[in-house]
């Protein structure tokens, strides 16, 4: 692994963890505060675009340090969908099939899902070459992009 991806991956997650609480906090808070003019689901929905939206933000700039674009941005709620299709799968794996107690089951599913959608998000927010590096050995010919360049000189007639 490139030394420099070993350094950033790990900063990362610990970002992807924090990035994630306050995502919750701001998605609890807004619900918290429609719930008091508006239907419950609408509530819940306009709390989740909200937070959505933060979160892409918060990740852009704490997370992956990028530069937010509007294909990263349209992309990334594919990283609450995997999220929220694994938690699923796990409750009702927990709760239906091993007969778990349900009141802890999406804590135990939500924790599954951190894995896949940091993966995803990564995969979405940076570009290739920062996401994995090629590997190469020290002594490796360089790729022909990366050859120094000299000018051409003109030819001399003898």
């Amino acid at each position: 692994m490139d030394s420099a991806l070993g350094r950033r991956t790990p900063a990362q997650v610990l970002a992807f963890a924090l990035v994630g609480v306050v995502n919750t906090a701001v998605y609890y808070g807004f619900y918290l505060l429609l719930l008091t003019w508006s239907p419950y689901l609408v509530a819940h929905t306009a709390a989740f675009a909200l937070s959505m939206t933060g979160s892409f933000f918060l990740h852009a700039r704490f997370t992956y340090r990028t530069r937010p674009t509007w294909r990263k941005f349209l992309l990334f709620p594919l990283t609450n969908a995997t999220g929220f299709l694994i938690t699923t799968t796990g409750v009702y794996v927990l709760v239906g099939v091993l007969h778990a107690g349900s009141r802890f089951a999406p804590l135990l599913a939500s924790a599954a899902a951190v894995p896949a959608t940091f993966v995803l998000s990564r995969t979405i927010m940076l570009p290739r070459a920062e996401r994995a590096p090629v590997r190469r050995s020290p002594h490796a010919v360089p790729p022909l992009d990366r050859v120094p360049r000299r000018p051409l000189e003109p030819v001399r007639p003898d």
